[in-house]
């Protein structure tokens, strides 16, 4: 395991989503929420997982080289706003990239 992925591991082994989630309620109540537009690794990880296509199916989908994927699913880069939004209909309704690949 890389130095990097051990860093998240630890980072997410030590978070309370339960609390975390409470308190972010909390501030959309309050009117205080902030929209957030990064993309946890973990997130691109699971889109592409969801859609069943292997890194490089998945890339050319995406319209980005292999490495680019490589990148996002590693934490080294960011997705940029289109890409993000791709990889949340992938993560929601997996079932449209699907058939746009076919």
């Amino acid at each position: 395991m890389t130095r990097k992925a051990n860093e998240l591991l630890k980072r997410d082994l030590g978070r309370d989503l339960g609390a975390e989630l409470l308190q972010a309620v909390r501030e959309m109540k309050a009117g205080q929420g902030n929209v957030i537009s990064s993309f946890n690794v973990h997130e691109v990880v699971a889109a592409r997982t969801r859609t069943g296509l292997s890194q490089s199916a998945f890339a050319a989908l995406m319209g980005v080289s292999v490495r680019t994927l490589q990148d996002w699913e590693q934490g080294r880069r960011e997705p940029s706003g289109a890409a993000k939004t791709l990889l949340q209909i992938a993560q929601r309704r997996p079932e449209v990239l699907i058939e746009i690949a076919q």
